[in-house]
């Protein structure tokens, strides 16, 4: 396994700092940018301390940065305001700005693979039928608990929490958040488990079995 930091990774990572600051010079609504991209502010400090005993694969890596990335436009903007969202929902003709539908794919399609390189490379799971149900309930557990972290900011907040929960009036906002979340993470068991069983190969794990 690496012991350091390859080239590519050490511009990635100045590179969502740099974003991350950018995000948070004048975002739209300043609590619901910190709350929006707090999963950066625990994943950048993580992954650096845990680098050496437990590098990640490439793939992960750049999911991990895509997800951040998406993370920290939510926050600037808040996930009603972003501008791609507008852009699509005009394309699509759309009444919402759909936003934060990719957010919560992205929350399932992300933590899917997470969860499958920590469940194969600790060898906590035997066969591929087992693997897939643990990985979806590990996402649906995920998309639940930060519905519940939504619903605690709206008790808390109460009308200030409207912007981080990005409901804009729709009333199966919290059923639909988590059904995306599902798509996302049986989008990327279907698109990336042969690329991210070679890539966990070549780090000298166990494969799925």
């Amino acid at each position: 396994m690496p012991t350091q930091p390859t080239r590519n990774l050490v511009i990635a990572a100045i590179a969502l700092v740099v974003l991350l600051a950018i995000s948070g010079f004048r975002p739209y609504d300043r609590p619901t940018w910190l709350l929006e991209v707090f999963p950066v502010l625990i994943a950048l400090p993580l992954m650096a301390l845990t680098y050496r005993r437990f590098p990640l694969t490439t793939l992960l890596y750049a999911l991990i940065f895509l997800h951040a990335i998406v993370l920290m436009a939510g926050g600037a903007y808040t996930y009603a305001r972003v501008p791609l969202g507008f852009w699509i929902a005009d394309v699509l003709g759309m009444d919402r700005n759909p936003y934060d539908k990719i957010g919560h794919f992205m929350q399932g399609f992300v933590p899917a693979i997470i969860a499958r390189e920590i469940l194969i490379r600790g060898a906590y799971v035997q066969g591929r039928k087992m693997l897939v149900f643990l990985v979806v309930c590990v996402v649906l557990a995920i998309s639940a608990g930060y519905e519940l972290i939504e619903w605690a900011a709206a008790l808390a907040f109460g009308q200030g929490a409207e912007e981080f929960l990005g409901t804009q009036g729709y009333v199966w906002d919290t059923q639909s958040d988590m059904f995306y979340a599902l798509i996302g993470a049986c989008a990327a068991l279907l698109l990336l488990a042969r690329l991210h069983d070679r890539q966990i190969a070549r780090l000298g794990a166990p494969d799925a079995g």
